[in-house]
């Protein structure tokens, strides 16, 4: 009996408090050293990797690869493929769906921001809660919102063609406004785009007037111009068909918000006895439009800092139009005031 408690006396003997700094000092005489000459030679054998050939360097030739694939109609391999969205939305229940605008595989994906207009700035800090203090509405609990009626008109008759046919619109020449929701902190307006468009008839006649003003509103946006032909004769402004007459730029995000602070900032103070943007401006949908002359597109730093490269006469004119995602005229100008953009006469809302 007292052979088999032997074992268990021992262990409990060892692991006593009085036995244990003497078990602890014996450990590094038992361990192990990592710096072995076993590990030399595992490492010497193992992990050490011989140096490429003298001549592989310079014989490797990307160049001369890729020609001799396209010589043998050699396709690259398959992870090469990438997932390509559609280039039109063909519904919600179409199985080919296009990815969000922020994934970077979107067709409409744009990346940024790289940084913060002061402008912006100025929006999130002061604008935007000036504007939600000014155009908001209070209803009190339990208020409910009188239904909208019917906007169109239906057909009325015992015509058989007037079954099943689409809505008419409102009698004589007033056209539907769009619908102005509750204001709150989710739909404060903001600026979302703007378009430069410059018409230049003597493009026809003489091509230098186009790639000058393609110039000039590359260098005043930063974004690459695009030219229009004239889709029609029109005898009144010596338009001929099929030739080029105009060049735009659309500007969103950074680049829209850098251009109306420098609109603002530094062009429209330098001319000389401007009343501000008319009051009649506006298309009802919250985009506001207004336009320079030949005299006023030359104070833009771009083109004064270097005035040699694009000749007085050949400088043009232009519209400006910035759009805001407001429905109305009325939000659409008091988000520009609050900018700095100045209105006259009479207001068009």
């Amino acid at each position: 009996m007292a052979l088999r408690e032997l074992p268990l006396r021992t262990a409990s003997a060892v692991l006593r408090e009085t036995t244990r700094p003497a078990v602890n000092a014996a450990r590094p005489a038992l361990a192990r050293s990592a710096s072995s000459a076993a590990l030399h030679d595992v490492e010497e054998s193992s992990f050490t990797v011989s140096p490429p050939a003298d001549g592989a360097a310079k014989e490797f030739d990307p160049v001369s690869r890729s020609r001799a694939r396209r010589l043998r109609n050699k396709d690259l391999p398959p992870s090469r493929y990438q997932f390509r969205p559609p280039k039109y939305y063909r519904g919600p229940l179409h199985p080919h769906q296009p990815p969000p605008e922020s994934d970077p595989a979107s067709r409409v994906f744009q990346p940024g921001p790289f940084s913060l207009p002061r402008l912006e700035q100025t929006y999130q800090s002061t604008i935007a809660a000036d504007i939600l203090t000014l155009t908001y509405q209070h209803y009190p609990p339990g208020y409910r919102a009188p239904k909208i009626g019917q906007r169109l008109r239906e057909w009325t008759g015992d015509s058989p063609y007037y079954k099943n046919r689409p809505l008419r619109p409102p009698r004589g020449s007033d056209r539907l406004r769009l619908l102005t929701e509750p204001r709150t902190f989710r739909n404060i307006p903001a600026i979302t785009k703007v378009t430069v468009h410059a018409m230049v008839p003597e493009a026809q006649n003489d091509s230098a007037n186009l790639h000058v003003a393609g110039m000039i509103l590359q260098a005043i946006s930063n974004v690459r111009a695009t030219t229009h032909k004239a889709r029609h004769n029109v005898v009144q402004w010596d338009l001929r068909e099929g030739k080029y007459v105009s060049a735009t730029t659309h500007m969103e995000h950074e680049d829209a918000q850098h251009f109306v602070a420098k609109l603002i900032d530094v062009v429209l103070p330098r001319i000389k006895e401007w009343k501000g943007v008319p009051g009649s401006s506006g298309d009802g949908s919250g985009n506001m439009t207004f336009g320079l002359t030949p005299d006023q597109m030359a104070l833009f730093p771009e083109i004064e800092v270097n005035y040699d490269a694009y000749p007085p006469k050949m400088i043009p004119g232009c519209h400006i139009t910035i759009g805001t995602d407001a429905t109305n005229n009325k939000d659409a100008r008091l988000l520009l005031q609050a900018v700095g953009i100045p209105f006259y006469g009479k207001l068009n809302d």
